[in-house]
């Protein structure tokens, strides 16, 4: 009797693993599940911005994110004017709206100029013909207003994905993350903010900073003599940037110049 009842146990388990796995196959089409696992696992390489730079080099690129309020841009470009540095802002499109003379300005004092949206959008919800729009169409504001042609691209929220990363790609665009966060935009104090971008300091870094950051301008005399004293150049994204014959690492975003065979 003992045995029969195991027996039927296993029976009963056989069937209901059986019934489960015609659902999947019957429910796959609908619920599209090879098209949402792709989503998350992606085909291939995993495709990321590039971070930092592996270098030897005691370089750094500081960088500023321009997206809401301009009150205390003008205090940071004269603090990088006062130290000779040159560095990149990356503008969205209702920003350079808003304040042209500002973009103006950037561009008088040496400054680079990267692509940061038109709208900041999330990157990962748009096609690929709503990207395009939202970077041609800042291009050419920036362009107007400026008379600099964009090349860098940097995604709001730091998010991305392989289509996201193709499609800017094939608009002739190269993707910047950054591996130093000053976390400004959370308000941070002007010493917390000279901390973490001083104790983090690596060879290669792209440091974020934003253009109204609470603190910010605070905080940049001091990070910059600790980065002059250490011996670091400060520079402008693309100076960081190896031109060609490179990789990016798909695990640390590192960008790795191609050993000559």
């Amino acid at each position: 009797m003992f045995v029969t009842l195991l027996i039927r146990k296993e029976r009963v388990k056989l069937l209901i693993g059986l019934l489960l796995v015609l659902a999947i196959l019957l429910l796959t089409p609908l619920l599209n599940l090879p098209g949402r696992l792709a989503a998350v696992v992606g085909p291939g390489e995993r495709l990321v911005p590039i971070y930092y730079v592996e270098t030897g080099k005691k370089k750094v690129a500081f960088s500023f994110d321009a997206s809401w309020g301009a009150e205390r841009t003008e205090k940071i470009i004269k603090i990088l004017r006062d130290n000779q540095i040159k560095t990149t802002f990356f503008l969205t499109g209702f920003w350079v709206e808003a304040y042209p003379d500002y973009v103006k300005l950037i561009a008088k004092e040496g400054h680079e100029i990267g692509n940061h949206t038109l709208t900041h959008p999330h990157m990962n919800n748009l096609t690929a013909e709503e990207i395009s729009r939202e970077i041609k169409e800042v291009e050419q504001m920036i362009e107007k207003v400026s008379g600099q042609k964009t090349s860098l691209f940097r995604p709001p929220f730091g998010e991305y994905s392989n289509h996201v990363i193709e499609t800017i790609s094939g608009l002739g665009y190269t993707s910047v993350q950054w591996s130093i966060d000053s976390l400004d935009w959370k308000n941070l104090t002007a010493e917390e903010i000279t901390e973490r971008v001083t104790s983090r300091a690596h060879k290669g870094a792209i440091i974020l900073f934003h253009n109204n950051g609470l603190y910010t301008a605070d905080a940049l005399p001091e990070i910059i003599d600790y980065y002059r004293r250490h011996k670091y150049s400060i520079v402008p994204v693309s100076e960081l940037l190896f031109k060609d014959n490179y990789y990016i690492d798909p695990h640390s975003g590192a960008q790795i110049k191609e050993k000559k065979r």
